[in-house]
């Protein structure tokens, strides 16, 4: 049975929220860029684009995808011309603290955690989405539910098991599709690097949209797959649920993988280790600096900036 990720963040944390982009939340971690924001500041962020009609592409981060970046040029390329980067792990974010980036676990934005506040808005704005990707019958179960839950919510679906050849029949049809819908949010989620390969080479054929990767969102909301608990996202130990259920496909990835970014982590503790070791003003600067992107994480009364 699917639920609701209300429990996700403690709603004193969730109150406040930035509404202008600061440069420090964009960090460099594990050698992949990515945006330390909040879902509230996502929301706001894909509003703007909305309203302003501009193609926009929200990508996600997590220790899969890092090491995808360094195995695959396409994927990488995908990450470097994304406008806004999620981080969708919380290990990475325990690991972006360790090493001196302003991370918290709110900072964590996955469709599991923000499903509830991404609908309401979604309802609420007249948003149209469009989601593709799936097996057949999936995405109808999917919009079903969303709908009981959300009455009054406009989307569609199309499954993603189709050619996806740049320039085949299918994909210029479900392309077609797309555009017909004339969708303000395109949800994909065809797994990783399949969804973020297709966004890379179908992008610029699309209306202007905003565009996020899910992975397996709507088998979740389907009932097709089985969600971790929130509260194990929450911790850091989601991977290990997931790994419990379906060891076969996910033990290569939770692993092995792992290991292949030992190298990006060795340069993040050189980099971190050389800025404490550094002159006492720089030391004290750094500090300074640290202190002032906390405070800014936090978000404390900055509502409305």
């Amino acid at each position: 049975m699917f639920l609701p990720a209300r429990d996700a963040f403690q709603p004193e944390v969730r109150r406040n929220f930035r509404q202008s982009r600061r440069p420090e939340e964009r960090v460099q971690v594990l050698g992949g860029s990515m945006d330390l924001v909040r879902p509230e500041e996502v929301f706001h962020f894909v509003a703007g684009k909305i309203a302003a009609r501009e193609h926009a592409v929200v990508a996600n981060h997590n220790l899969h995808s890092l090491y995808l970046i360094r195995d695959n040029e396409k994927i990488a390329e995908f990450y470097q011309t994304s406008d806004l980067i999620e981080v969708d792990s919380v290990p990475l974010i325990f690991w972006a603290r360790i090493v001196g980036r302003a991370s918290r676990r709110f900072h964590r934005c996955t469709y599991l955690d923000w499903r509830d506040a991404f609908w309401g808005r979604a309802v609420a704005e007249n948003w149209k989405v469009f989601f593709v990707g799936g097996a057949p019958g999936v995405g109808d179960k999917a919009t079903a539910r969303i709908r009981a839950d959300w009455p009054g919510a406009q989307i569609k679906s199309h499954h993603g098991y189709f050619d996806v050849t740049p320039g085949s029949v299918e994909n210029e049809s479900v392309i077609d599709a797309i555009n017909a819908y004339q969708p303000d949010i395109l949800l994909v989620g065809m797994g990783m690097p399949r969804q973020e390969l297709w966004v890379l080479e179908n992008q610029a054929k699309l209306a202007a949209c905003v565009t996020f990767t899910i992975g397996g969102a709507f088998d979740y909301e389907a009932g097709v797959q089985r969600p971790s608990p929130r509260w194990l996202g929450q911790v850091g130990m989601e991977w290990l649920f997931r790994l419990m259920v379906d060891p076969q496909r996910l033990f290569t990835r939770y692993c092995v993988e792992p290991w292949h970014l030992f190298g990006p982590a060795l340069q993040d503790l050189r980099k971190a280790l050389v800025k404490q070791a550094s002159s006492p003003q720089a030391t004290d600067a750094a500090r300074v600096e640290y202190a002032r992107a906390s405070d800014l994480a936090r978000s404390d009364g900055l509502g409305g900036r």
